[in-house]
This record gives C-alpha cells, sequence and structure tokens, in this order.
C-alpha cells in the first residue's frame, strides 16, 4: 500500500478537512479495512507531522482510470488503476448508508467496526447520496430515499479519537430523552483498532440524523431580518429558552459536579493562555491587556455553577430553523481548537451563553448597512431577549454571575481576534469593537 500513501500525503493536504496546513504529512496505516464487494477500503491513517499525532478516517476506492468524479482522484494504483476518495463513490455510500440504518459488522471485535441503527422507525432501503459542500473538518453526506423515506445527514468523522465523540453521545441522548430541540438519531458508526503504542481502543467514525429539508441556519435568518429591520427579540427568546432546555436536560442525562480549585484555575489558565496568543499576534490588544485580566480575575472569584456536558461550540450557525420542531441545535462536537479531552470534560455552560451572545455581535459587522446604530440596537435587544429566554427556562441555573459571562464573551472574542487576524483582517474589527465594550479603558 505504499504507493496509496504517497498519494495520500500530496492528496490529504489539499482537503480541507486536513488539520495541520503547512507541513508535508508522515503518513502510516493505524487500521485497514477492506469492503467485500466494493472494492474500497476504510482506512485510518496516523500522521505524525505534528505532536500529538492526528489520526484521520479516509475511505478510498480501487476504480478504472477516467471513471472517478472529478476532485475525487487520490493517484495511481500499481496496477493501472487509480484510488479515489471513496466518499463519491456509490458502492462505499451505499454502504454507509446501510450500517447507520440497519447496522452491520466489518472486521472483528478488536480491529474492525459495527454500525448501530438509533431510530425505531423502519428506514427506506435505498437512497442516493450527496457529499455537502462547504464542510470543513468533517465530510457529511446526504442521503435522499428513492421514494417514501426520511432524508438523512451522515457526518464521517475525518480526524478519529479514542472515545464516543461527543456529538454522537449528546445528541444521542438528548433525542433519546425526546428533545425536539435536536434532530432525531439514525444511527452511528464504531470502530476499534490497536494503536502503534499496542493500545486496544474504540471510537467514533460516523454518526447520522434527521435531515430537514429546506431550511436555513440561525445565522442567515438573523441577518435577514437585521438588515430588514425586523424585531427579532421573540425568537431570540425563544433561542435562549431552547438552549436552556439544552442545558437542563444534559444536566440530567449526565454527572455533574461542583467545581474545585483546579477547575477554575484550568478555565482561568486556558483564558490567560490564549490572551497570551492573542496579544502576541493582535497589536490592537495591547491597551486592552490589563483590563482583559482585571475581568477574568474577577470571574475567577465569582460564584460558578455545578460544571456540567454542554455544546462547546455554539453559535447562531449551529441552529437551524425547522417549521416542525422550532430552533433545533446541531453539531455537539465542541470547539475545534481544543483537545478532544477538554471536549469531553463536564464545563461551565456558560460557555454556551456566550458563545452565542457574540454570534449575535457578528450580526453588526455582517450586516450592509448605512444606519449603523439602527443595527447595532438590533443585536443589543436580541442579546438581551436571548438571555431572558435563557433564564426564564433554566430557572436556578440560569443564575450566574455577570462576572462570570463578561470573561467568557471577553475570552471568545479575543479567540476571534486571533482568527480573525490570521483568516479575515478586515473583520478583525468585530471582535476588537465587544473587547472594548467588555473590557473599557479607563
Amino acid at each position: 500500500m505504499g504507493d496509496l500513501l504517497e498519494s495520500l500525503a500530496f492528496w490529504m493536504p489539499r482537503q480541507r478537512w486536513y488539520g495541520t496546513k503547512g507541513r508535508d504529512p508522515r503518513l502510516t496505516v493505524v487500521a485497514d479495512w477492506p469492503l467485500d464487494g466494493a472494492e474500497a477500503h476504510l482506512l485510518l491513517v496516523r500522521d505524525e507531522a505534528v505532536h500529538p499525532a492526528i489520526v484521520y478516517q479516509v475511505p478510498v476506492a480501487r476504480r478504472a482510470e477516467g471513471s472517478v468524479p472529478p476532485g475525487s482522484l487520490i493517484g495511481p494504483t500499481a496496477d493501472g488503476q487509480v484510488w479515489a476518495d471513496a466518499t463519491t463513490d456509490p458502492a462505499f455510500t451505499d454502504l454507509l448508508y446501510t450500517w447507520v440504518t440497519v447496522g452491520g459488522e466489518v472486521g472483528t471485535a478488536q480491529d474492525g467496526f459495527i454500525g448501530i441503527a438509533l431510530a425505531g422507525d423502519t428506514p427506506a432501503p435505498h437512497a442516493t447520496a450527496r457529499v455537502l459542500s462547504g464542510e470543513q473538518s468533517n465530510t457529511s453526506l446526504i442521503f435522499r430515499p428513492e421514494g417514501e423515506g426520511l432524508p438523512v445527514i451522515c457526518k464521517l468523522f475525518r480526524q478519529v479519537n479514542p472515545g464516543i465523540n461527543p456529538d454522537v453521545e449528546l445528541q444521542s441522548a438528548l433525542a433519546a430523552g425526546g428533545a425536539a430541540f435536536v434532530p432525531a438519531a439514525i444511527g452511528e458508526v464504531r470502530g476499534s483498532w490497536v494503536t502503534p503504542e499496542g493500545v486496544p481502543v474504540s471510537g467514533s467514525l460516523a454518526f447520522a440524523q434527521e435531515f430537514f429539508e429546506g431550511v436555513e441556519d440561525a445565522w442567515r435568518v438573523a441577518l435577514d431580518a437585521a438588515a430588514a429591520g425586523e424585531d427579532f427579540s421573540a425568537r431570540a427568546h425563544a433561542l435562549g429558552a431552547s438552549v436552556a432546555g439544552m442545558h437542563v436536560a444534559l444536566a440530567q442525562q449526565f454527572p455533574t459536579l461542583e467545581p474545585d480549585e483546579a477547575d477554575r484555575a484550568a478555565v482561568v489558565g486556558a483564558w490567560e493562555r490564549r490572551l497570551a496568543i492573542a496579544l502576541a499576534e493582535v497589536p490592537a490588544l495591547a491597551p486592552y491587556a490589563e483590563r482583559i485580566r482585571a475581568v477574568y480575575a474577577a470571574a475567577a472569584t465569582a460564584p460558578w455553577p455545578a460544571l456540567q456536558r454542554v455544546h462547546g461550540d455554539l453559535h447562531l450557525g449551529q441552529v437551524l430553523d425547522t417549521a416542525s420542531n422550532g430552533w433545533v441545535l446541531l453539531d455537539f462536537e465542541g470547539e475545534p481548537l481544543r483537545p478532544i479531552s477538554e471536549r469531553l470534560r463536564p464545563d461551565v455552560s456558560v460557555r454556551d451563553v456566550a458563545g452565542m451572545l457574540r454570534s449575535f455581535d457578528y450580526v453588526s459587522g455582517a450586516v450592509a448597512d448605512d444606519d449603523g446604530a439602527a443595527v447595532r440596537a438590533w443585536v443589543i435587544a436580541a442579546q438581551q431577549a436571548f438571555v431572558d429566554g435563557y433564564r426564564e427556562t433554566a430557572g436556578a441555573a440560569g443564575e450566574g454571575e455577570d462576572s462570570l459571562l463578561a470573561a467568557f464573551e471577553l475570552d471568545k472574542a479575543v479567540y476571534e481576534a486571533i482568527y480573525e487576524t490570521r483568516n479575515r483582517p478586515d473583520w478583525v474589527g468585530i471582535p476588537l469593537a465587544a473587547i472594548g465594550r467588555l473590557a473599557p479603558l479607563d
């Protein structure tokens, strides 16, 4: 399989889901699961170009030259055929659909994977697959039934870690508990393999859920409302209630714990590390450094709620506006830049509230409007309605020190300042303005 590894080392860095930009991959095969009858393999490939090494999931298919869709070609085989990305290959996608809707096993319990159907309804026997465009860290496929049946979206996790992915764990638990604010869980795929160090592990490979046709995310809905000057308070209030409902349900279904000094120190330490990076990369932050640290210090000594499982990367783009279920929350993987071990731990629920408030704030920068004051007033009203809806639904669990929320908002804005400086310099003014409001200079 040396020819395939050489081709993957060239092909993978050009994919949006490849997480180590600017370095040449150093690849080894961790697991190779042949798929009977499909001339395909499901590979786990370890990249040691970074530390810790990253394991990627790469399904590949061996096909005749000239028969693969544009953009799917990985490289030539030794026998005159080609390797292709199997996410665009019907032989593989048919198998994936079966695994998540019916179930099935490949390989052994120690070196293989199993599909687990989670939905109680009988699935459509056949569905046509299409790769969702625009995905970054994973690859999602939409399965539309041929005839009657429920459309399904299946997320193939590109970076694979030991343990159940929080997207699978949290969303499945919420759906099983009857929550209408998450899509119905359809099925999952879990793999088992042995690390190069000889440790047997297992982890999530894919997760399928109900797909809502023809809906928009809350970001687009909010942008349109702000641009039209439409009052969004009632909708923001309902969104706050949905987020609070998520936190209440997660606290009931997963263990909570009272934060000790070590827990507080870990969160505050993460804020301080992020600030150090920001000060090195965003010179405009320098005048605010001491005020930012003062906000962090006030939060560190304020009352904290019990730690619990949270969404971890909540923003308007992670919410769908559906006619049947109202606001529906998606993508429970957590913040992509945080290590998976951190994302699996109980956290402070206000992190999600802060993330949504920051997302609303971005509306003021994204809406082209001559009357900036009117858009800013729209944002403030939406943010307040969201917080009101959250606190009314969360009850005592939603009562927290404003200083803690301010610190999480500020940390998120510092993160955004780093991101925008690196990727969209024209947008850096949005988080900088928020930092000026949250940590004003004397």
